[in-house]
C-alpha cells in the first residue's frame, strides 16, 4: 500500500466538493491511510499527534460532513457507540462487544440472499449488516 499523502486527500475533498483546510487535510490522512473503523475520539487523538492544535468540535464536524458526503460510513454499533468506515462500498461487519473491535468480514464469509419487500413508495438505501460476538468465557 502506497503513503496517503497531503496531495491525496485534496484530491479526494476537492473530488468529494469539500473545501479544503489543513484541519480537514490531516483528518482525511488518519481515516484512508489505511481501512479503519474509529470513533470520533480516535480520530481526534490520532490527527493532535500529527497536528495538535485542532480541536475535537472541528473533529466531530468535519466528520459530519465526512458521512454527508459520502466519504466514509457511520456504524452504529451499539446505543453509545458509533465508528466511522473508511470504506464506503458495501462490505459486512464483526464487532466485538467485549473488546469494541470492529472489523470487516470478508465477502466470502456471509452473503446475502434477496432484498426486503418494500412498502410502497420507498426504495432501498443500503442495507447494514453488523455481527455482535463476546468473547467465550471459560
Amino acid at each position: 500500500m502506497h503513503e496517503y499523502t497531503s496531495a491525496n486527500a485534496i484530491a479526494s475533498l476537492r473530488q468529494a466538493g469539500v473545501p479544503v483546510t489543513h484541519q480537514r487535510i490531516e483528518i482525511a490522512r488518519v481515516l484512508f491511510s489505511a481501512p479503519v473503523h474509529l470513533s470520533a475520539d480516535q480520530v481526534w487523538a490520532n490527527v493532535r499527534e500529527l497536528s495538535p492544535d485542532v480541536s475535537r468540535a472541528t473533529v466531530y464536524n468535519t466528520l459530519r460532513l465526512f458521512s454527508e458526503k459520502k466519504m466514509i460510513r457511520e456504524l452504529f454499533v451499539d446505543p453509545q457507540r458509533v465508528v466511522y468506515d473508511s470504506t464506503v462500498t458495501p462490505h459486512f461487519h464483526l464487532y466485538n462487544m467485549d473488546t469494541g473491535e470492529v472489523r470487516d468480514v470478508a465477502d466470502d464469509e456471509l452473503r446475502l440472499v434477496g432484498e426486503p419487500v418494500l412498502p410502497e413508495g420507498v426504495v432501498l438505501e443500503e442495507i447494514d449488516v453488523i455481527v455482535r460476538v463476546r468473547n467465550r468465557t471459560a
